[in-house]
């Protein structure tokens, strides 16, 4: 990376994601990397600064991450946030035991003595914390920052240049945390704040010519914001070297095969091969009902169509003597952190088909432009490269498709039905004008039938469940009020018209603890 980089140690905090992103803000580049990462690769970077970030362990514990100290001592300046405090406490000398009176939520924090990592903030704050274990003594060199009436707040040793807070600056709760933060990136670590969208294109630009030299390019296109984005900016490296193939995996949105060629081709001049593969994929899924193995056959069956479809274009090709050997996907930094544990102790949540569903061997190598990049940021991305508003204001819309939103087994008569329900949804949201107010908005078909009456007949159908999301990046949601005006039409609508679907029921989980897709 030839711009400055904030590297993020992760402790398994479920807030971890929000410092990267609160970081970006400033234009800074961050990056997370598992708290047991090797210095070598933490030296790699070239960070101008490091975070450690919270976690749910205590230091003291057997299985407490096992993180280098070394990091500690690697001459760039330090911020630990609340389990980061433990740790600098903990491996510095200093002792850390569990509190007496545990701190959860809102709390207010006085700064007592002058510390960088607080000029200019007020000496009282409103803050967020969430610990259970406090420092007790601290470490030769350090002194007392900032404190609550119950434990110590904030720790600094200014020689060292080693700052923790106990609290958590990332949450919007904490009044000051983006000033705190700022703090650090710029004023502190000297970071230059030109992590910017030109900046991104220019430079990844140039590095996909590098990969690719005389080579050909195929990309895996759903229409969607983030294979649409790296679609543009390959095709602006390479040009008519790159090759876009949209697959019909027979569990798109209504009329979505035909909908989207057209917008790509004539939207964005766009080298577009269609391959109606529904069927195949249907067979694929046939009699599966767990939804990893269902992520894992598509994503299998994606890159064997995509393999296929390289295969004739090489041939087409060989008199001009190129090689296909890349595959362009739109994969997220949201779908590697779910797809792998970066946390460090933290879990998998589940494989996407970009990252958890490829086989491993697997013929095109892998270009993936935007694999450091939240949702947000893909948007103004694609707006710097001139791509319509049509496009980039698209809602997220899962690799796997309908078959994440189908519970049980996945068939061409439950596809059908989710798709018409699913183009109520859709229709509905955009009329009452909430469709770029919300970050999701879809329908869900349950492998659940219950009895109902329509024109004094009974029925005995289907189960629908509505789901509607905020968000800022995908990585936390909460579930959206959605007026009852217009969730009486969706549900009025559906049962009137998707003939097999009698009961409309609306999801009203956040994520956490649930995920915004059921599967």
């Amino acid at each position: 990376m030839d711009t400055s980089t904030i590297v993020i140690l992760d402790f398994g905090s479920q807030y971890t994601q929000l410092i990267a992103r609160r970081i970006r803000e400033f234009n800074v580049f961050s990056v997370v990397l598992p708290c047991t990462a090797s210095l070598d690769k933490v030296r790699a970077l070239h960070p101008q600064g490091i975070i450690l970030s919270g976690g749910p362990c205590s230091v003291y514990d057997a299985d407490a991450p096992a993180a280098d100290p070394a990091v500690l001592s690697l001459g760039v300046p330090v911020l630990g946030i609340c389990y980061g405090l433990q740790f600098i406490t903990h491996h510095l000398g200093g002792k850390v035991e569990p509190a007496p009176a545990r701190e959860y939520g809102h709390a207010q924090v006085n700064v007592v003595a002058e510390a960088t990592l607080f000029r200019g903030l007020p000496q009282t704050m409103d803050v967020w914390m969430s610990h259970g274990d406090e420092a007790r003594a601290l470490p030769q060199g350090f002194q007392l920052a900032a404190k609550t009436s119950n434990a110590v707040a904030g720790i600094a040793d200014e020689a060292r240049r080693i700052w923790a807070v106990q609290f958590h600056p990332e949450v919007a709760h904490t009044r000051h945390g983006m000033e705190l933060l700022k703090n650090f990136c710029i004023e502190i670590c000297g970071a230059k704040q030109d992590w910017t969208p030109g900046h991104f294109i220019q430079t990844t630009v140039e590095k996909i010519r590098a990969q690719v030299g005389d080579g050909h390019a195929i990309c895996g296109l759903s229409g969607g914001v983030d294979s649409s984005v790296a679609a543009v900016l390959v095709a602006r490296a390479i040009g008519d070297r790159l090759t876009c193939i949209f697959v019909n995996n027979g569990v798109l949105r209504k009329d979505e095969f035909a909908k989207v060629q057209r917008t790509m081709r004539e939207g964005l001049g766009l080298n577009v091969v269609a391959v109606d593969a529904g069927e195949r994929f249907l067979t694929r899924l046939a009699g599966v009902t767990d939804p990893e193995q269902k992520r894992k056959i598509i994503g299998n069956e994606f890159i064997s169509v995509f393999d296929d479809e390289a295969a004739k274009i090489l041939k087409a090709e060989k008199s001009a003597g190129q090689e296909v050997a890349w595959l362009v996907q739109g994969t997220l930094y949201p779908d590697v952190i779910e797809s792998s544990s970066v946390h460090g102790p933290s879990h998998t949540i589940k494989s996407h088909h970009n990252v958890g569903g490829l086989p491993e061997d697997m013929k095109l190598k892998l270009i993936e432009p935007l694999r450091d990049l939240f949702k947000d940021e893909v948007r103004r991305i694609g707006r710097d490269l001139g791509m319509p508003d049509e496009i980039l204001e698209r809602q997220p819309f899962p690799g796997p498709g309908l078959a994440v939103r189908i519970l049980g087994e996945v068939t061409a008569d439950r596809v059908a039905l989710l798709q018409e329900a699913d183009e109520v949804v859709v229709s509905e949201i955009k009329a009452a004008g909430l469709y770029r107010k919300v970050w999701q908005s879809f329908a869900v078909l349950l492998p659940v039938k219950s009895v109902g009456v329509m024109g004094d007949q009974r029925t005995y159908a289907y189960t629908c469940a509505i789901r509607a999301v905020e968000s800022e990046d995908g990585m936390t949601a909460d579930w959206a009020p959605l007026p009852y005006e217009v969730l009486r039409t969706i549900s009025s609508r559906i049962v009137s018209e998707v003939h097999g679907i009698n009961r409309v029921v609306y999801d009203i989980t956040s994520k956490p603890p649930g995920t915004i897709e059921w599967e």
